[in-house]
């Protein structure tokens, strides 16, 4: 390409992203490699149709957390226009993952009305810092009950992979980065270049917001903030269930207490919440995958596959390979 066509092509696309301390590696680099590969022929990775820049308040490496560390390019004093600027949220914790400075040159930036990204944990940094007033929001469905735990009358979407509402577009992280930095290429650049970049990513298939999350529906929502951090805490144990006890303590509360709101609030107990959370995981893996039901038996915490069917049985009236045979039946019709 000539030095002329270069420059006439030059950032369609200017995107900058914030890094949170602790930010999960997978949904930063997720989210920028379609951005690379889409801003230059084959697989190169020259900034000709997009640019990109890592954003901070000063040049001090950012760790996430698994470790690895990325420099800021540019200052926020020097940041320059961008078309979107995205946060990538970090692990959760009991303080904020991002400075007051951070806080405020995205106040700044929404101020602008520049679009504002939150990926993964990066939605609690926006909601956090004022900016998801009035908007939906997409939050993982294993940080659900963190979230509206956090934020008080908070009502998030859960069962979609991204969440493009207005100048806030925010995702479930991991591979749903990929497809919200898709969409957003396709919107600006094209969908050849979309589809380019997820295909050399060797992703099949550029997904739109609305697919559901690769997770599973929540059956059970409460007020009570001891029974929220117990719901959010089975949903991310499923393979490896907890005892009573250990559950309690995770939590910090006693065995009796969190038995006692588990029947006040939800008219269950603990027990049965946390067998039909699995066993709602198992009817979703049924339903979506060819996995055997042994293997789904094992990632759903049970010890055999002759136990998980007898409680699916109960559950569900049906047995496990009934259940799949029927999902995969009904599929077919609505195919067609």
């Amino acid at each position: 390409m000539k030095r002329n066509d270069i420059a006439a092509k030059r950032a369609k696309l200017r995107v900058g992203i914030i890094l949170a301390e602790n930010f999960t590696l997978s949904a930063f680099a997720n989210f920028i490699d379609v951005f690379r590969l889409a801003s230059d022929e084959g697989d190169r990775s020259r900034p000709i149709l997009c640019e990109w820049a890592i954003l901070g308040d000063d040049r001090r490496a950012r760790k996430s957390s698994c470790g690895v560390k990325i420099q800021p390019d540019i200052t926020y004093r020097n940041a320059g226009e961008f078309d979107y600027v995205a946060v990538v949220g970090g692990l959760l914790g009991d303080q904020s993952s991002v400075s007051p400075e951070d806080q405020a040159f995205l106040r700044q930036l929404a101020a602008k009305q520049t679009p504002l990204v939150g990926l993964c944990t990066g939605v609690f940094v926006l909601h956090e810092a004022g900016l998801l007033e009035g908007y939906r929001c997409c939050v993982s469905w294993f940080h659900h009950q963190d979230f509206v735990a956090r934020f008080e009358g908070a009502e998030p979407i859960s069962d979609q992979i991204f969440i493009v509402d207005r100048d806030r577009l925010t995702c479930s992280g991991g591979l749903s980065s990929a497809h919200l930095a898709a969409f957003i290429v396709d919107r600006h650049i094209g969908i050849s270049a979309a589809t380019k970049s997820l295909n050399i990513m060797m992703i099949d298939a550029q997904l739109q917001g609305d697919r559901v999350q690769p997770g599973f529906a929540l059956r059970y929502n409460s007020n009570d903030e001891i029974v929220r951090r117990a719901l959010a805490k089975m949903q991310q144990t499923i393979d490896a269930p907890l005892t009573l006890g250990e559950l309690a303590q995770q939590i910090k509360t006693g065995r009796r207490t969190l038995e006692r709101k588990f029947k006040a609030d939800l008219g269950v107990s603990p027990h049965t919440a946390y067998l039909n959370i699995r066993l709602d995981h198992a009817a979703q893996l049924l339903t979506r995958t060819q996995r055997t039901a042994t293997d789904i038996a094992i990632t759903c915490g049970f010890s055999d596959v002759a136990h998980f069917s007898k409680c699916f049985k109960k559950a569900f009236g049906i047995s496990p390979s009934k259940f799949a045979s029927k999902s995969n039946e009904a599929n077919r019709w609505h195919e067609l």
